[in-house]
């Protein structure tokens, strides 16, 4: 049953961003540059779809938390910490750079793969191998840290 629930939230989510057109990088680029605003060229529809994402979150976080477990698991796994690090300010960062220059992010991109958009099966795999070398680094990293903090 909980696979069905997956799959079923998978493709909602999958229909959302193209019925949004966040699977067009075109779009996506066009939302991005602000600095087309002056030209009239700036195409913003892609704030009401942040802003209704945003609402819908916002209510759903309130109403799926109100639960003391969710429907398939035996309880909620959030992140331990909420504090603004160096990973997170540079990884996010390195996100919004990478889709702004491709205008495609994650999810987009794997509903392309899906849909068998061509600029999408160079980019899949390219930001699979980002994936994998920010893994290796970011634990290079760590043990390179716990090795510093050792007591001698």
């Amino acid at each position: 049953m909980a696979f069905l629930a997956y799959g079923v939230a998978g493709v909602m989510f999958g229909l959302g961003l193209i019925l949004a057109g966040m699977t067009d990088p075109a779009k996506v680029l066009n939302f991005l540059d602000v600095l087309a605003i002056p030209a009239g060229t700036w195409d913003p529809s892609l704030a009401l779809v942040l802003g209704g994402a945003t609402g819908t979150t916002l209510v759903g976080y309130r109403l799926v938390l109100a639960r003391t477990a969710p429907l398939f698991a035996p309880r909620f796994d959030l992140p331990g910490t909420q504090k603004l690090d160096a990973r997170l300010i540079i990884g996010s960062g390195l996100f919004g750079i990478g889709w702004a220059l491709a205008g495609l992010c994650p999810g987009p991109a794997i509903v392309g793969m899906a849909l068998g958009a061509p600029g999408v099966l160079l980019f899949v795999p390219a930001m699979l191998v980002g994936m994998v070398a920010a893994r290796l680094t970011t634990n290079a990293l760590d043990r390179r840290v716990q090795r510093t903090l050792k007591p001698a």
